[in-house]
């Protein structure tokens, strides 16, 4: 009771109202406390809460997760189905830069050229644009007027997510499923062209003419809003700070008012943001969201960076195609790239419900950290064994009963290692002997438990594990990699087709006929996948998925 009456004198004082000797005779009188506008019921609603602690929290179920919906913007294509068709037939979306991919318009043409003669890596993996077929088309989504806050990430964004959500057939149109609905889309950079075009302005000491979305167009969070707003959610916010957008489209609007959330953790983002979402689902904070990642970092000053840090490949310039080759002992780097994938993800009976069509169920959501280094990852890959057991845990899932695995692999010569390693040492029961066949040559000693007379069956299976890196054919969309690989995990479950991996001419000597990535597509049933996703500072994500049924 002391503090509380500290409280009472401390606001009396403040508000000099009364003498001194009125404050005792309030503390001697809590009957008196009406003078400071707390009543009887007040002052002993008080005792009784300091009395006993609080009665525990109420007890939350778990609730099954299901993809719904896919969308993808990437360099092979717009759109999920011209995508995972060229991916399938080993088509590659890496090719050389120009001057005009470097994004500066706003400087003149000899430090344009300056520029892009000492950029060590001149290659990318540039999304397709224009009007034709699995194009994406900038008019629509880029450069009218109404646009002028959103930048190219944001819009690579709302274009996934306006697919994925056509796919899921979600247009809630009662108040309760708009406040049930959520958005967690995360960004690896952002905008940096738009931060370049800004220290441009006041070098030349015209900071006056710096745009008003200027802010809006760089915030991460802001394709998580765009993609909110777009569907009709309608906020009394000034229109320079937050302003609504209006776009050509047949789509109905509706209301994302649940949980908005945007995940930054470097090239674990898209992975980490589809992870984040399914567990809002879970512990009921939403029963959809629209979960994923997004990119858009092929500019001159974000290349030049990673330039810097000797990530980029450089020794394929002149053949580009051939340049992100994961696994491969010629790889020296990764190939820069840009893109979006984006998930529906809802509560498995709200989807049955409505009668969704389900694409997969998320089973387990692995996330851990290096400690280590900035920018490697433990030489042991103790940081990827540690997500992907984790994810293996979570979905009740044995590592035998895993079919293919999603590498994270983005043609450096470090880290493809060490995750190749780290997963030799998960499955190591399996590929130390013969049985983990990333090359699907090899069967699985599969264990069956409960036969008619209740004792554990050990009978040998033709269950194959198959291993791939598509980075091959879309190269490295940094904060958009983990969900664009993510869904091509769950269109392998799904299609029941396995994606290749490209450029591996030479595999490197870790691995052997037992242990070695698929370098064709294979046509296969897929029931459980895992998709690995890691990133600068040390940061894992892993996602397992099953089949719906």
């Amino acid at each position: 009771m002391n503090e509380y009456y500290i409280l009472l004198i401390t606001k009396a004082f403040v508000k000099g109202k009364r003498k001194r000797s009125g404050f005792w005779t309030a503390m001697a009188k809590p009957s008196s406390f009406s003078k400071f506008s707390l009543s009887r019921l007040q002052f002993h609603r008080f005792l009784s809460s300091k009395s006993r602690p609080f009665d525990p929290p109420p007890p939350i179920s778990s609730r099954r997760v299901v993809i719904t919906g896919l969308g993808m913007v990437t360099p092979l294509g717009c759109g999920v189905e011209v995508t995972w068709k060229r991916l399938i037939e080993g088509k590659c979306g890496v090719r050389a830069l120009n001057i005009d991919d470097l994004k500066m318009s706003g400087f003149d043409r000899e430090t344009q050229l300056h520029c892009f003669d000492h950029l060590t890596s001149k290659i990318g993996a540039v999304v397709p644009c224009g009007v034709g077929e699995g194009e994406f088309n900038e008019q629509l989504w880029v450069n009218s007027k109404d646009h002028r806050s959103i930048a190219r990430f944001i819009s690579y964004a709302l274009c996934a997510s306006d697919e994925a959500l056509k796919d899921a057939r979600w247009f809630p149109s009662e108040q309760e499923q708009k406040e049930r609905t959520g958005v967690s889309i995360g960004g690896g950079i952002g905008s940096i062209s738009d931060i370049v075009d800004a220290a441009q302005l006041i070098c030349e000491k015209r900071l006056r003419r710096l745009s008003p979305f200027f802010i809006p167009r760089i915030l991460i969070n802001m394709a998580s809003g765009h993609v909110s707003m777009k569907y009709g959610f309608q906020i009394a916010v000034p229109v320079i700070l937050v302003p609504l957008l209006f776009i050509t489209s047949t789509t109905p609007r509706m209301r994302a008012e649940g949980p908005n959330h945007a995940a930054v953790t470097a090239c674990a983002t898209g992975a980490h943001s589809i992870g984040d979402a399914t567990r809002m689902i879970q512990f009921g904070d939403a029963d959809v969201m629209v979960a994923g990642g997004t990119e858009s970092s092929i500019d001159a000053l974000s290349i030049a960076g990673f330039c810097r840090t000797r990530a980029l490949s450089t020794k394929y310039n002149s053949t580009p195609e051939e340049a992100s080759r994961p696994f491969d002992c010629g790889r020296d780097g990764f190939v820069i790239g840009e893109g979006s994938g984006v998930m529906v993800l809802e509560e498995l009976d709200h989807a049955r419900q409505r009668g969704a069509n389900i694409y997969a169920e998320i089973r387990g959501y692995g996330l851990s950290g290096d400690a280590y280094h900035i920018t490697q990852p433990h030489t042991d890959g103790r940081g990827a064994t540690m997500a992907m057991t984790s994810a293996l845990k979570q979905s009740g899932l044995h590592p035998f009963q895993v079919d293919y695995i999603n590498a994270h692999a983005t043609s450096t010569p470090l880290g493809d290692a060490i995750e190749a390693n780290a997963i030799k040492s998960l499955f190591s029961c399996h590929a130390t002997s013969d049985a983990l066949a990333f090359s699907s040559t090899k069967w699985l000693l599969r264990v069956l438990e409960g036969d008619a007379s209740g004792e554990s069956l050990f009978i040998l299976a033709v269950v194959p594990i198959v291993c791939t890196s598509c980075e091959g054919a879309t190269g490295h969309l940094l904060g958009a990699a983990g969900a664009v690989e993510a869904i091509f995990a769950v269109l392998a479950i799904h299609r029941g087709i396995v994606p290749p991996t490209l450029n591996l001419n030479n595999p490197d000597p870790m691995f052997d006929d037992s242990f070695m990535p698929l370098t064709t597509s294979k046509e296969m049933s897929v029931r459980a996948a895992l998709s690995n996703s890691f990133g600068f500072g040390g940061t894992n994500a892993s996602l397992l998925f099953t089949s719906a049924t």
